[in-house]
């Protein structure tokens, strides 16, 4: 397939997705639903979900503080403004492009801190390895937190056996999986064991980092911010103010799970913290409503510092 097609459709085809789940979830909408949507929106407390914004904007802070405990070893010390300005400008791009952040950031941090950009995107992807790693802890954690209930629906919608034997599937597929890397030596397999060496390796440099444990602190402040803002928005609404911590770890993740593996949760978002909620009690309306509440508002923030992070870079270091 020619270059310039597989990357138009590489982003074509999840902003088209989005675009089409917003139509099919919504077209099935009764005019009562939309009313009570309505409802919902103008009855939110803004108050609070800008308070739930600035909790996202500090945990930003605190990511590009975080960033030179990484750069700081390899011999370069970046200005807190300008890292900021590089982290926004990713979120900012990831909107339009799925993992274009990444190498945004690293253009932003090459060009005005003269950090080589293999450098900079280095140590960038060493910090996507502990993001997933947080990542998977929450998902722990969320899983142990409601194993009943989740057990409850999901055994509910298929029966045990079935479950059973999707899950020995499932095993024997990973194991087939293993057994595929360890013999082939193709393309394919390279790439998977490149990748998989890459977080390896992200892992161990996080290890050997002088302030690994200052690292580590700053980590848990960025993802004890990210849930303190999630858990904020839901006081925004009075029908979800009351949900169970349980219930805001699961439905975190799962929203977390949409803005990292797609543009941003463009569509998603909303529809997946319905869907959770929804196997909680919480009527869909309430929960689709709260959904587009956190995602605009975020999204908002998003585009708003990303674009005056690109006007203002060029201004703040122009003596340099």
């Amino acid at each position: 397939m020619n270059k310039s097609l597989s990357k138009f459709l590489q982003l074509f085809i999840p902003l088209a997705l989005g675009v089409f789940l917003i139509w099919y979830f919504y077209s099935k909408f009764t005019p009562e639903q939309w009313d009570e949507l309505v409802f919902h929106f103008k009855n939110a407390n803004y108050f609070i979900v800008i308070a739930s914004v600035l909790m996202s904007v500090l945990s930003h802070v605190i990511r590009a503080y975080r960033w030179n405990f990484m750069l700081d070893p390899l011999g370069y010390k970046p200005r807190l403004l300008n890292n900021f300005f590089a982290v926004s400008t990713a979120y900012f791009m990831n909107l339009f492009i799925p993992k274009s952040g990444e190498v945004s950031r690293a253009v932003v941090i090459d060009k005005y801190e003269k950090v080589p950009f293999e450098k900079g995107f280095g140590t960038i992807i060493s910090e996507r390895v502990v993001d997933l790693f947080f990542l998977l802890l929450f998902t722990i954690l969320a899983v142990l937190l409601q194993f009943d209930e989740l057990y409850d629906y999901i055994t509910q919608l298929i029966p045990f056996k079935k479950l059973a034997f999707a899950f020995g599937i499932l095993l024997l597929g990973i194991f087939a999986f293993y057994v595929f890397l360890k013999k082939s030596k193709g393309p394919i397999s390279r790439r998977i064991k490149n990748f998989v060496r890459g977080l390896k390796d992200g892992v161990f440099s996080i290890l050997k980092m002088k302030k690994k444990g200052a690292f580590i602190f700053h980590s848990l402040l960025i993802w004890g911010l990210y849930l303190l803002s999630f858990y904020t928005a839901t006081q925004a609404l009075p029908e979800t103010s009351f949900i169970s911590f349980g219930t805001i770890i699961i439905t975190f993740v799962v929203g977390s799970f949409t803005f990292a593996f797609t543009n941003s949760g463009l569509g998603y978002y909303p529809l997946a913290i319905a869907g959770i909620l929804l196997i909680f009690g919480i009527p869909e309306t309430v929960g689709t409503a709260l959904g587009w509440i956190v995602w605009t508002s975020n999204v908002i923030y998003i585009i708003v510092s990303g674009v005056l992070s690109l006007v203002f870079l060029p201004i703040y270091n122009r003596n340099k």
